[in-house]
């Protein structure tokens, strides 16, 4: 697995209410198989697939991120595994991502169907985006909460 290019995870454990219907097959793994199977096995637009035991979002399930070297890292949840739409919706971040300066995607940039399920949005270090600011700006700037 090469690290230069960005990395589509998936929780396979993520549980979704429904596995008694679908055979035990958790929401997490059936989510990864609708996307390998709308997709392809073999990802082609310069992007890594791989499966992860536990994201530690059992609340939140079905997971997925989104990261890569020197980009925002993103972090979805209550993704469906039988909703075309979302799995329709994380193949179509993967160029509006590439091609962003640090992968920096605002609301409104992302996919619809992915709006409302972002759990998570992490900088880059060193990044140059307006988000980050250092503790000694936020002290002087009206950070509200």
């Amino acid at each position: 697995m090469s690290h230069d290019q960005p990395i589509l995870s998936f929780c396979m454990t993520c549980r979704d209410g429904n596995e008694d219907v679908h055979g035990n097959v958790r929401g997490g793994a059936r989510l990864a198989q609708a996307f390998l199977s709308r997709n392809g096995a073999v990802p082609p637009l310069g992007f890594e697939l791989r499966g992860m035991l536990c994201m530690s979002q059992c609340k939140r399930s079905c997971i997925v991120s989104l990261s890569a070297s020197g980009r925002f890292w993103y972090l979805f949840g209550d993704l469906d595994a039988a909703e075309p739409g979302h799995v329709k919706a994380l193949r179509d971040l993967i160029p509006l991502y590439l091609a962003a300066p640090e992968g920096f995607l605002r609301r409104e940039a992302r996919p619809e169907p992915l709006r409302p399920r972002i759990l998570g949005r992490l900088p880059p270090p060193g990044s140059t985006s307006d988000l980050v600011i250092s503790i000694e700006e936020m002290s002087a700037c009206s950070v509200r909460t």
